[in-house]
């Protein structure tokens, strides 16, 4: 068998493409230094994955900042108001993906959507009733050519036209249908010109084609890819899908005249099924998705190659693929110094799912795949269990019940709850969370970190911030406030630097979008919260302001002499409500007479809330302790009792007693 990838990552190993884009937005570099770090790192990947020996090497899977962003220049499918600005075209380009506010004038950028199922987002090609669809960029043709120069002939990649079209949002009257004739001629255009270059296979991405599909979708595709294909002469096609099957389209692509078919067998959980049941073209080569390209865990030969002998028997000839591109996985391992050993082994990143392609080409081309060294060290991976585990971890999940999994009270109640709690206008007023992270912010979470300060003097720093943010929103009168988030590095990691069960990577980059990049932590083990997360910080926020405090007062009578509420009205009032938890104080306690109080009133008051509480707790000092007031408002074991230092030794052996240090 041969091998294949969908996409390789772009933005470097090191991040070269993010640094090297954001100097010549600060216009610390030139377009020219720009477009050689570019290059430098297209030819890299290019040299790694034929010293790989992979068969079939994607071009114009790089980009500046978006496919699908690419797409649409490559379409001039192009807003008048980024053309309007009077840019040079890289400018134009950077100026939709990220707004441009300059002396040409003042935009904004195209929206930005999640791609699909990963944590990538691409930017949303807008159409209007005066785009004129055409073939209007050199981009794949150059990047087919620079391979070429550089010895590597490759399958450009490009977006195909069905997903594009699905994916744009039309600013206008017009509907898809008005634009799918120009849209054919274009990408008709395009075969014709890799034909002219010489090009053996081109790749249409069709991601799209695994959701859900109307009849009037499938008449869609099936319109675009008659006139496509039409014009394709001796290039072949290769349509490729991924991050689902296309249970819904699946006897419609079998009968179109492509050459080649990738499927996910991962995250396409009928893929599989598809091929077996329904059988596989044998004038088509499967292109068969079996290396995980979203995922950092290495692949587990044994059940590849149970799948592949399956799928053998129903396809003639079948590519070793990756499920999707591994744009969605960082560079290589090799970067990971801090890492035990042990991690390690597991690991997969692109470069080394690269190896993962070789290796399982030579298991299946030997006599005896089972023997071969490659197979032998995987299989032994596996058989060994990963440290990690936490037995308390897994006996609470192991006791989870239905009901544990049921929010009470129900939502409805829960808003007419929240709405009396917080008074909130109709439309209140807040921000996501998250004030910009400044120079000065990351400076001292560096200076934290190399131990150039004390913890006190971190928090110190952030307090002001947090400080200077609530009272910012308060100035601007905002209804909702937030603190900021000065504490949080990457948001995902800050979490799981709190949990127990993550490790941490070095050099584990992936593009989230444009020039942002994040380095997400792994779950390697069994997952336990280890310390607060965010809990001391909010808290210190809401003590700077009264916004969002909101104290409920019950009904009935007021005791001066204790500043308690007391009487029926009280009670019924009470009934209102459930507590998570409830405090309550005590005149005495007992273990045969309970938790008492002087006040048969206040004594109502306290069985009526307890009553409505999950978890009671009753606070006392020890001097409480064998006191004896008039009224019982509970049993001793009714609720836990946090008091200071105890005397009685038979008191100490009771489950339900807390002590704390006076």
């Amino acid at each position: 068998m041969k091998t294949a990838i969908v996409g390789y990552p772009r933005i470097g190993a090191h991040r070269e493409l993010k640094f090297a884009s954001e100097q010549y937005f600060r216009g610390a570099c030139t377009e020219a230094e720009l477009q050689e770090t570019a290059k430098a790192l297209r030819l890299a990947n290019l040299t790694q994955q034929k010293e790989s020996g992979l068969d079939w090497i994607p071009s114009n899977d790089f980009s500046f900042y978006d496919g699908m962003l690419d797409t649409a220049f490559l379409l001039n499918a192009v807003p008048k108001r980024y053309r309007e600005l009077g840019l040079a075209p890289l400018d134009t380009y950077f100026a939709a993906a990220r707004g441009y506010q300059g002396d040409k004038g003042d935009v904004k950028a195209l929206a930005m959507k999640k791609w699909f199922n990963t944590n990538y987002h691409y930017m949303v090609p807008e159409l209007e009733d005066d785009t004129a669809i055409c073939l209007a960029d050199e981009k794949p043709f150059h990047l087919y050519q620079e391979a070429k120069a550089a010895g590597v002939e490759t399958k450009p990649v490009v977006i195909g036209a069905y997903t594009f079209l699905k994916l744009a949002v039309y600013n206008g009257k017009k509907t898809v249908a008005d634009f799918v004739a120009d849209t054919v001629k274009a990408y008709a255009d395009l075969l014709q010109k890799f034909q002219t270059l010489g090009t053996a296979w081109v790749q249409f991405d069709e991601p799209c084609l695994v959701m859900d599909m109307t009849a009037e979708d499938k008449a869609l595709f099936t319109q675009l890819y008659a006139g496509i294909l039409a014009a394709k002469g001796s290039v072949k096609v290769l349509l490729q899908t991924y991050f689902g099957d296309v249970r819904d389209c699946y006897d419609t692509i079998c009968k179109l005249d492509v050459d080649g078919i990738g499927l996910d067998f991962l995250e396409g959980k009928q893929s599989a099924k598809l091929v077996t049941e329904q059988g596989f073209p044998n004038d088509k080569i499967l292109f068969a998705g079996v290396v995980n390209g979203k995922n950092i865990w290495k692949n587990h030969y044994d059940k590849t190659l149970s799948l592949l002998a399956e799928l053998s028997q129903h396809a003639e000839q079948i590519v070793l693929n990756t499920s999707c591109s591994l744009l969605h996985v960082p560079y290589t391992t090799a970067n990971e110094h801090k890492l035990s050993e042990e991690v390690l082994s597991h690991f997969a990143y692109a470069a080394e799912k690269l190896t993962e392609l070789k290796e399982l080409k030579q298991i299946l081309s030997a006599e005896h795949p089972q023997e071969t060294a490659a197979y032998q060290k995987n299989a032994a991976l596996f058989a060994t269990p990963r440290s990690g585990a936490n037995k308390s971890v897994q006996e609470q999940v192991a006791a989870l019940k239905d009901a544990d999994f049921v929010r009470l009270p129900a939502f409805a109640e829960r808003e007419q709850i929240q709405k009396k709690t917080f008074g909130l206008p109709l439309l209140p007023t807040t921000t996501i969370g998250s004030f910009p992270q400044t120079a000065a912010v990351r400076a001292n979470r560096a200076a934290f970190r190399k131990g150039e300060i004390s913890q006190e003097q971190y928090e110190a720093f952030n307090k002001q911030q947090i400080a200077d943010c609530v009272a910012l929103q308060e100035k601007i009168g905002l209804d909702v406030l937030v603190h900021g988030e000065f504490e949080r590095n990457d948001m995902v990691e800050y979490f799981g630097e709190s949990l127990d069960g993550y490790v941490f990577t070095q050099n584990a980059w992936v593009q989230s979008y444009g020039t942002r990049c994040v380095k997400p932590p792994v779950i390697w083990g069994d997952v336990k919260r280890a310390k607060p997360m965010t809990v001391n910080w909010s808290v210190y926020a809401q003590s700077l302001t009264k916004k969002g405090i909101t104290v409920y007062l019950v009904g009935g009578m007021f005791k001066g002499a204790t500043d308690a509420v007391i009487g029926s009205q009280a009670v019924e009032d009470l009934k209102k409500y459930n507590f998570t938890k409830g405090f309550f104080g005590t005149n005495g306690v007992d273990k045969k007479h309970g938790f008492t109080t002087p006040d048969p009133a206040e004594a109502m008051i306290k069985k009526a809330a307890m009553e409505r509480c999950r978890t009671c707790y009753i606070l006392a000092d020890s001097s409480k302790i064998g006191q004896i007031a008039p009224v019982t408002f509970a049993k001793f074991d009714q609720a836990k009792l946090i008091t200071t230092e105890l005397t009685d030794k038979d008191l100490k052996k009771e489950k339900n007693i807390v002590e704390v240090k006076a």
